[in-house]
């Protein structure tokens, strides 16, 4: 047993550091309803930081030593730079104290069937597929997961079952922590480089990640490096694609308003019918696969996973529309990465708008620095870019690279230092017809905020 799960074990009063995280809430809402007693800090106000007031946590604004009182068990955001006041004093305490990425891990072993969902691409969506079909087909399910999915209004829900869904992310390899019975792996790409250094690094991380899993194996099977990365594993392997190779896979695919995907599913040479996906996109064909082979595994039927896809709008900031005004649609998207972008891009640009703007904000330089060259190739994919400085978040500018350096390279592309400046630009120069979408996985969503306030203050 890891000295976490022994804690877990034993504990009655948990402290949560930046309890309003995205992240963090979810795995509060589970320990609450196990019984145990929460109490939280948070700098920031959200709507997630209301969700766990509203179930009588006690919440203080404001981080600092002195609340830290007397809990069993101390957990803190990633999010924390290391001189926070709070995380120091917890360190210091002498009080077992774990960051969120070990927590979740043990939440992921109290559950006799962890679903976890990796992959460069698309683990929010997929994520979120999942567990509407799980609600959806009445198992229940309790889930973690990184975006807002709309038909439960939150990033996580608890359940009574022994099913939970958890988004499984990557980055310096925090899946490692995870205890998965059932994995989804969607796709591995370069990503995360200033980390991993080198595809062949990520692959192996994916590997070892396989290697934890207990049950069932969901794989990509149209994809090269998952493939690798599962190669010679004793897991039994479930693939999805587009081959007949694969267990379960699409044929006649078509796009309606050139952007919204049908496709008939099949299943190791039986035919399915048809489902018709209200997420736009041929990159969801395989999203939702992935989500169907998942829901059949968990004990759902084909029917009511087709049910439940047809229904699915989405997770917040995946390709969400925000608002119309004066006949321009306004939407946010999360894509970060140039494979995200491209796909995105490509799907919106089929959606039959008169011009498609890209408002984007660059993510860390190292990403920027290192994968310069396929930015500049997909932001000539829509009709009008406009960029931001570059969001450093964890880096320092060691690779001397700025925004103006794109701007340079992608045809009629501005950039601007500050949200106002963008906005302007945009309010100045849209029109009726056209699309807006923020693009990023920062902050840059306050820009179509901003946007959608000045067309309704004017």
């Amino acid at each position: 047993m890891n000295n976490i799960d022994s804690v877990l074990k034993n504990a009655k009063k948990i402290h949560f550091i930046g309890i309003g995280g995205s992240g963090m809430c979810p795995l509060a809402e589970i320990l609450h309803h196990e019984g145990y007693t929460l109490t939280g800090s948070d700098n920031n106000y959200t709507d997630t930081l209301q969700r766990i007031m509203d179930l009588g946590i006690e919440v203080t604004m404001g981080q600092s030593a002195e609340n830290i009182k007397d809990p069993d068990m101390i957990v803190y955001t990633a999010a924390l730079l290391p001189d926070n006041p709070e995380l120091v004093a917890a360190k210091a305490s002498g009080i077992p104290t774990f960051e969120r990425s070990k927590l979740f891990g043990a939440i992921t072993r109290l559950y006799d069937n962890a679903i976890c969902v990796c992959g460069t691409h698309g683990k929010t969506t997929v994520t979120s597929m999942i567990t509407q079909i799980l609600y959806l087909s009445d198992k229940d399910p309790s889930a973690v997961i990184g975006g807002t999915l709309p038909l439960i209004g939150a990033h996580g829900i608890v359940g009574k079952s022994e099913n939970i869904v958890c988004e499984a992310c990557e980055f310096v390899d925090t899946f490692l922590e995870l205890s998965p019975d059932v994995s989804v792996i969607l796709n591995i790409d370069e990503d995360h480089l200033d980390y991993f250094k080198t595809l062949d690094n990520i692959i192996k991380s994916f590997r070892k990640f396989a290697g934890l899993t207990t049950k069932k194996l969901i794989v990509n099977g149209d994809d090269v490096n998952s493939m690798k990365a599962v190669e010679g594993i004793d897991t039994p392997i479930i693939t999805f694609g587009t081959s007949d190779k694969c267990d379960y896979y699409a044929t006649d695919i078509t796009m309606e308003n050139g952007a919204f995907a049908r496709y008939k599913i099949n299943h190791s040479g039986k035919d399915y019918g048809y489902i018709q996906l209200a997420v736009p996109g041929i990159h969801n064909v395989l999203n939702s696969l992935a989500a169907i082979c998942a829901g059949i595994d968990a004990g759902a039927t084909v029917e009511q996973c087709v049910s439940a896809l047809e229904k699915f709008k989405g997770a917040g900031r995946r390709f969400e529309i925000l608002a119309e005004c004066n006949g321009i649609t306004i939407a946010d998207d999360y894509a970060h990465h140039p494979a995200e972008l491209k796909v995105t891009l490509d799907a919106t640009m089929k959606m039959g708008y008169k011009n498609v703007w890209a408002v984007f904000q660059p993510f860390t330089y190292s990403r920027t620095s290192i994968l310069f060259d396929d930015f500049v190739e997909v932001l000539k994919i829509p009709d009008k870019v406009v960029m931001t400085e570059i969001m450093g978040a964890r880096e320092v500018n060691t690779y001397n690279i700025y925004t103006s350096q794109l701007s340079e390279k992608i045809p009629g592309s501005v950039w601007f230092n500050t949200f106002e400046e963008i906005v302007d630009y945009v309010y100045d120069n849209a029109s009726d017809g056209d699309l807006v979408i923020t693009l990023g996985c920062g902050d840059i969503y306050k820009a179509a905020k901003l946007l959608i306030k000045k067309y309704e203050d004017k």
